[in-house]
């Protein structure tokens, strides 16, 4: 990932909203541990590129407070009880009236960027708005009764 932040980076700041006004970017934080195995915060790479060639300060307001299971392979239900409760504003006055960007890398089902927004929220940001590098095409995922594959 780290080869490719630059460039995708520069995709992302493509799809900014020309109209709208942020007073920083937020990175989707990763829990210590997963840092330490991976060694690097993919969300974070990506806002930094972001942040480089938008112009926008890259703050992070938001800490992962657990350690949750991968999310692949959850059911849209069980992602969001993973991870209920993982986020946390260290110090709300940083975000209290801010209008946010928060960066994530991918948006499946939405389960992990809305507990972080509700974290930013509840710290009392006025906004937070979205941006994800990538969706997964979910057109096929409900296949034709009655068509089977051999």
């Amino acid at each position: 990932m780290r080869p490719l932040a630059r460039p995708l980076g520069r995709l992302m700041v493509r799809a900014l909203p020309r109209d709208e006004r942020f007073d920083a970017i937020v990175p989707m934080p990763i829990h210590w541990r997963r840092w330490l195995t991976r060694g690097y915060n993919q969300s974070d790479l990506l806002a930094r590129e972001v942040g480089a060639r938008s112009g926008l300060p890259v703050e992070r307001l938001l800490r992962r407070t657990r350690n949750t299971p991968v999310q692949a392979g959850l059911t849209s239900r069980q992602r969001r009880l993973n991870v209920r409760n993982s986020f946390a504003v260290p110090d709300p006055a940083q975000v209290g009236g801010r209008s946010l960007l928060l960066i994530d890398d991918v948006l499946t089902t939405g389960a992990t960027l809305n507990a972080a927004s509700g974290a930013l929220k509840q710290a009392g940001a006025a906004r937070i708005a979205i941006l994800t590098l990538a969706r997964p095409d979910r057109r096929n995922d409900n296949p034709v009764r009655g068509v089977t594959a051999e």
